[in-house]
Order: structure tokens, then C-alpha cells, then sequence
């Protein structure tokens, strides 16, 4: 087994997730190729694979529990955070990813191919030019300067009524969400534990107001 893999197994079992070993392996995978990839096409600052594990593949998957709905959008996924790693927790969910840069979007198309998930959507597009016939349950970023900027540019795709904003933050900043427009508001902050990543981390549940 390699060490990558003994690594996230650990990792995995300072949590509550329940995790197969084909979605050990997958994570692995993608990990395995983040790093080979990212010399040449500079996908993620993050230059060591031990380190990708924490700040991508835990950050990322600790949320799983949280989605609700069967249909989600990753908006500016970059190399595909936090949407590869969901869709490989939750592969009967589907997911859309977001991003405006080709080099990120040719690469998830080929994490996709050679991990087998097939829950995935990987589309080149600003969000504001994205207009998707379906809605979404829910509307994941993890990349967004500030949770103004989300809705604002993320408005058009939640469900109404009942789709989401999830927002992945680091510290929460009050004056963050005093800032927030009128018609959305706040409905939940879940503290998450990410095993061995310093700092805190949430995920900030954001809805139109009814």
C-alpha cells in the first residue's frame, strides 16, 4: 500500500466519514495526478502530495455529510476543490464544475477518465455566463474572496425555493456577513474538524430569503 494511501487512512480515521476503498483509492488517484499535473500546468500552490491530502482532500470531504439535494454546482473549482473529491464521496449525487480557465477544466476531464467517476460535469464558463436550464440544490465554492461576491455572481443558480449557497471559509468574519445583500441570508455555520490542518475552518449555508 502506499504511503499516500496509509496517510489518508489515518487521516480518514480521525473522522466520522465512512469511506469504501474504491473512494480511498480514487482519492489517492487524484491526488497522485494533482501532483504530477501541477508541475507543468501550476493547478494548486500546494506542492507536496502529504500536504494535498489535509488542505485539499480532507478540506474538501469533511463537507460531505453537510449536501442535501441530489444536484450541485463547483463554482470556480479550479483543479476541481471541492468538487472531485465530493463527487467521489457521494456517487449518487451529481455534480457540476465550474471553471473559466482551460487548462483546469482539461484536467479534471482527465481525472474523470482515468478514476472512472462518473457523476461529474466539468464546464468552461465565467459564472455569470453560465445559465443552466436545471437549478442546483446546492452552490459549493471554497475559492470566492468574500460571500458577497458568491451570491452576488451565483444568484441565478439555486433552486427557488430551496436551493443553497455553501460557502468554505476559513475564519468567519462578522462584518463578512453584515455585508451580505438583503435578499440572502445566513441559515447555518457549521464548525468543521479538519484532522491536522491548522486554522478553523466552516461552511457558511447561505439561502434567498422566502
Amino acid at each position: 500500500m502506499s504511503q499516500l494511501r496509509s496517510q489518508l487512512d489515518a487521516l480518514i480515521a480521525q473522522t466520522d466519514l465512512t469511506v469504501s476503498d474504491l473512494q480511498r483509492d480514487q482519492l489517492v488517484g487524484y491526488v497522485e495526478m494533482l501532483n504530477k499535473w501541477n508541475k507543468a500546468y501550476n493547478l494548486t500552490s500546494v506542492r507536496n502530495p502529504e500536504e494535498m491530502l489535509v488542505k485539499h482532500i480532507m478540506d474538501s470531504i469533511i463537507v460531505s455529510t453537510h449536501l442535501q439535494g441530489e444536484r450541485f454546482i463547483d463554482v470556480g473549482t479550479g483543479p476541481g476543490l471541492p468538487g472531485v473529491p465530493l463527487s467521489i464521496m457521494n456517487p449518487d449525487k451529481q455534480f457540476v464544475l465550474l471553471d473559466s480557465l482551460g487548462k483546469r477544466i482539461r484536467f479534471i476531464k482527465q481525472v474523470l477518465h482515468e478514476l472512472g467517476i462518473k457523476n461529474v460535469i466539468p464546464i468552461q464558463s465565467r459564472v455569470e455566463e453560465y445559465q443552466p436550464e436545471d437549478k442546483f440544490d446546492g452552490v459549493l465554492s471554497r475559492a470566492f474572496a468574500s460571500m458577497t461576491d458568491m451570491v452576488e455572481w451565483c444568484h441565478h443558480l439555486p433552486k427557488t425555493p430551496g436551493g443553497h449557497f455553501l460557502a468554505l471559509k476559513g475564519q468567519l468574519s462578522q462584518s463578512e456577513i453584515e455585508q451580505l445583500p438583503d435578499w440572502c441570508c445566513v441559515i447555518d455555520i457549521k464548525a468543521l474538524n479538519v484532522p491536522q490542518l491548522e486554522g478553523e475552518r466552516h461552511l457558511v449555508v447561505l439561502s434567498r430569503k422566502e
